[in-house]
C-alpha cells in the first residue's frame, strides 16, 4: 500500500510504485550542469498546488530545502539538463502523482 518515487538521472525517468510495483513511468528534466539534481534518499514534505512562477501545476518540496518534483510551464524542457537541480514533468503527470501520494513518500534519486 506503500508509494515510492524512483528518478534516473541517467535515463531521465521517473517510476512511480505502489507496494514495489511500477505503476507509472515518465520523463523528467533534471539540473544543468552547474546546478546537478542532488542524488541519494529523500521524503516529500509538502504538495502545493499552482505555487506560481515557472512550477507549473504542483510542486511537491523534498526535505532538501529549495529541490522539488514541480510541473513546468515550458513543456519542451521535459528530457533536458536545464533546471537548477528540481525534477520538472509534465503538468498532467506531477498532476496524476500529486493526486495519490501521500506527504512523506520516499524518494530515490539515482546517477544511474
Amino acid at each position: 500500500m506503500a508509494y515510492a518515487i524512483t528518478i534516473s538521472l541517467a535515463s531521465r525517468r521517473l517510476q512511480l510504485s505502489h507496494s514495489g510495483r511500477v505503476v507509472m513511468t515518465c520523463p523528467v528534466g533534471i539540473g544543468k550542469k552547474g546546478t546537478p539534481t542532488p542524488t541519494g534518499n529523500f521524503r516529500i514534505v509538502n504538495i502545493m498546488p499552482h505555487p506560481g512562477g515557472p512550477y507549473g501545476a504542483i510542486w511537491m518540496g523534498l526535505n532538501r530545502p529549495t529541490y522539488g518534483i514541480h510541473g513546468t510551464d515550458n513543456p519542451a524542457s521535459i528530457g533536458g539538463m536545464v533546471s537548477k537541480g528540481c525534477i520538472r514533468l509534465h503538468n498532467s503527470d506531477v498532476v496524476a502523482i500529486a493526486r495519490v501520494i501521500p506527504i512523506g513518500t520516499p524518494v530515490t534519486i539515482t546517477a544511474h
